[in-house]
């Protein structure tokens, strides 16, 4: 399975009797899922069933759907506020003026609240209300339908960069490995040159010498950092293998893996393990920073 990323974008045109109408949904990042509806007035009889089509579709992000619609003469139960309509476009072309922006479209003026009004229905008009809604939230699940599809590409390529990633943090984890392999024999040489300047004519024993450099090597010990980011890492990709709603399991993972190499980079003695250690931060971040956009 592939990972679904929580930024896309997707529209969709619907139309019943004489109204024609536009949304426009878009995501981005959020720590749940949050549904942003603006409609024109006179719409929010959708509301609550337009949050239920979001919710059996996404599990997180922060989701906002727009809708526009264009009366035709004739439409029955809406018109046009001409009053309102006339100090909009005064408004609008008066900012276009000072600011240099573009001109206001006509769909964004009529989406203005109390432009377009909406008469009371008589009883009987329920039914018609009832199909107008039902074809409105055709058009927005169709349009939450291709939301999820643009956050599955973009989810592909989210992937692919964190394989990417992870990859260099398991490149730098061998090579912590191969350096403090190495770090033991170059303690002991390192501490007996120390304590020979400092003892001058003092011979130092070889059994003291060992306690000395096996104490040592306990203090700068980082195999068990390294086991730890080596099973982080195998879980990543275990993660990212299974895809779908995995966002919050690769946030944790994150800080799981810079934890290790904070504790890598203290424990380090020697500057060539430092560097690694610096290295492996870095590509952490951007680990957690691709992590925050996956659902």
């Amino acid at each position: 399975m592939s990972l679904v990323s929580m930024t896309g974008f997707a529209e969709a045109h619907g139309a019943h009797g004489s109204l024609r109408w536009r949304w426009e949904v878009k995501s981005v990042n959020g720590r749940g899922l949050d549904l942003r509806l603006r409609t024109p007035p006179g719409f929010d009889s959708i509301e609550a069933a337009a949050r239920t089509l979001a919710s059996d579709r996404f599990r997180r992000g922060n989701l906002q759907a727009s809708l526009s619609v264009e009366p035709q003469e004739g439409a029955r139960g809406l018109r046009v506020d001409a009053e309102a309509l006339a100090s909009a476009v005064r408004l609008a072309k008066r900012i276009a003026e000072e600011t240099g922006l573009a001109p206001a479209r006509v769909d964004g003026l009529l989406a203005l609240k109390g432009v377009i009004v909406q008469d009371e229905l008589a009883p009987a008009e329920s039914a018609e209300r009832d199909a107008r809604d039902a074809a409105l939230l055709e058009s927005l699940a169709t349009a939450f339908d291709g939301l999820r599809r643009a956050r599955r590409t973009e989810g592909a390529k989210l992937g692919q960069a964190l394989l990417g990633i992870m990859d260099e943090i398991e490149r730098l984890t061998e090579q912590a490995s191969q350096l403090a392999a190495a770090q033991p024999a170059a303690l002991r040489e390192r501490l007996a040159s120390q304590l020979k300047e400092l003892l001058e004519n003092t011979p130092l024993s070889e059994d003291r010498l060992s306690q000395e450099v096996a104490l040592l090597a306990t203090r700068v010990d980082i195999r068990e950092e390294l086991d730890r980011l080596r099973a982080h890492a195998q879980e990543a990709r275990r993660l990212l293998q299974c895809g779908e709603a995995i966002g919050r399991k690769l946030d944790f993972l994150a800080q799981e893996f810079n934890r290790e190499a904070n504790t890598l980079c203290s424990k380090s003695a020697d500057i060539a393990l430092t560097r690694i250690g610096l290295g492996l931060k870095h590509a952490i971040d951007q680990f957690r920073e691709q992590a925050q956009n996956v659902e």
